[in-house]
């Protein structure tokens, strides 16, 4: 399986289940969050990535890269940014 197809997936999930509880989460604080946490995904995947402490196999990541940090790695920061928040809310709201 390579690493995009493992993505989208991932990101279709979480897309689904962010449209179910958008009503827990505020847009524009999500969209600063958001900039701000791809900015230093960008900074330190690539620190980290040509510091050689974290390697992908190039036969499976998609070729599009942001420095040395495959497109396929901010898909963490997306998930984590769409479903954390929504997770949060809800249960705090729930409590």
């Amino acid at each position: 399986m390579t690493y995009l197809l493992l993505t989208a997936s991932v990101l279709a999930a979480a897309m689904i289940y962010f449209f179910l509880m958008r009503s827990y989460i505020a847009s524009k604080p999500l969209v600063a969050a958001l900039a701000v946490m791809l900015l230093i995904t960008a900074i330190f995947d690539n620190v980290i990535i040509a510091t050689g402490i974290v390697a992908y196999d190039e036969a499976k990541i998609s070729g599009i890269k942001i420095g040395v940090a495959p497109i396929e790695d901010f898909a963490y920061t997306l998930v984590a940014l769409l479903v954390v928040p929504t997770l949060f809310n809800f249960f705090r709201v729930r409590l």
